[in-house]
């Protein structure tokens, strides 16, 4: 099958959704697919060889975070070019409601078009306005995905329709299989993603610290991400900074063994989150996973089974459930095995099963419609068989 993928938001800028279309065009041409990316990208970022770029992208906020984009007169003609050069089978466009290569790509295709929705926003007055600019172009899509059943929800109540649930991949095997480094073990807590937005809850983590160590007084927090630590952890007394350790942007193979070596996960967001990979990745590298009471958390630790929540915001019930986790080898273990079983459920093997089943339904739905069509045409021009052969 040859498809072709859109990724809405900058190559060079790592992201939820950046790494999805990339683990899942990886996974399609492993199973023997043709893949074709099209992704915001400077002109001289390295690409992988299946990723085209469409030109440099620019900071946009949109929910609740800066998205990098681009959409345009330009960005246009390298979409219609490259949808027209690739005569794809059927067209994978993420983020279709974002002003991006995904709307100026539904705009453009004219085959099957398969749309993915991840941002969950319960009032998104920008979507609601931006509808009536949207909707020739929703009308074009085939079949709709969403990430989870809050991505769902904020698709339904902003644009109408409906999505089947398809959650995002991880290769559990990679973060199960990861070498821990033994630097990064011993009572430490762990935290990845950026840590100057706000919305990624690094502040309220750092606001609990303090409290943490006052339980647990040989506790470490690691903390990897982009942005400059001393606007985050410039205020903590020396004794506390001390504690924490900023690692900067890992590698993915860095990130695996950071979460295969810390003693717990802690997942601190405020908002704006639709699913949660970074929970999966932590339950496939045996992380137990302190989390934010958000609704897509929960749902992705299992009802909370899976792992602990505390009150969004709250940094002294974070502190409480940290440090009692921290001291509590038993129960560490214990959510270690539950996140183990339950993350198998994420894993590409089944996801991409299910985005292979929605490709096949809408390309032979197409093929279906044109055969259709064609008798018509045939009908219309000599009349049906039976009176040609009177």
């Amino acid at each position: 099958m040859r498809i072709g993928i859109v990724c809405p938001y900058s190559w060079e800028a790592p992201g939820g959704v950046q790494f999805h279309v990339r683990d899942l065009a990886e996974h399609l041409r492993a199973a023997g697919h043709e893949v074709s990316v099209l992704a915001p990208a400077d002109d001289d970022t390295p690409l992988p060889e299946y990723v085209v770029g469409a030109g440099r992208a620019v900071p946009v906020p949109y929910n609740g975070s800066v998205a990098r984009i681009n959409f345009g007169f330009l960005s246009a003609a390298r979409v219609r070019r490259w949808v027209r050069d690739g005569d794809f089978d059927v067209l994978h466009i993420h983020e279709p409601a974002a002003p991006s290569l995904a709307l100026l790509a539904c705009w453009a295709a004219k085959g099957p078009i398969v749309a993915t929705f991840h941002m969950s926003s319960p009032r998104s007055r920008g979507m609601i306005a931006a509808y009536p600019i949207l909707q020739s172009a929703l009308e074009k899509i085939s079949a709709r995905i969403a990430v989870s059943e809050y991505a769902r929800r904020t698709l339904v109540e902003h644009l109408g329709g409906d999505a089947v649930v398809i959650p995002n991949g991880v290769d559990v095997s990679f973060f199960a299989g990861a070498e821990p480094k033994a630097a990064w073990q011993g009572r430490t807590l762990g935290f990845i993603g950026r840590i100057d937005e706000p919305r990624k809850g690094l502040p309220v983590l750092m606001e609990a610290f303090p409290r943490i160590l006052e339980r647990v007084p040989d506790a470490r927090l690691l903390v990897a991400g982009r942005g400059d630590p001393a606007e985050i952890a410039g205020h903590l007394p020396p004794e506390v900074r001390a504690r924490v350790e900023f690692l900067g942007m890992v590698s993915d193979e860095d990130k695996a063994r950071l979460l295969r070596s810390v003693d717990l996960y802690v997942a601190p967001n405020t908002g704006g989150e639709s699913f949660g990979i970074i929970l999966v990745e932590a339950m496939s590298a045996g992380a137990p996973v302190l989390a934010a009471d958000l609704d897509a958390f929960v749902q992705v630790l299992d009802g909370g089974t899976a792992g602990e929540v505390f009150a969004r915001g709250d940094a002294g019930d974070l502190a409480e459930r940290a440090a009692g986790l921290l001291l509590d080898d038993a129960r560490r273990a214990e959510l270690r095995e539950r996140g183990s079983r339950h993350v198998q459920r994420f894993d590409w093997s089944t996801v991409g099963a299910d985005i292979l089943a929605v490709y096949e339904t809408v390309t032979q739905g197409a093929q279906s419609v044109a055969e259709d069509e064609r008798a018509g045409r045939w009908a219309a021009r000599f009349g049906p068989a039976r009176d040609r052969e009177a």
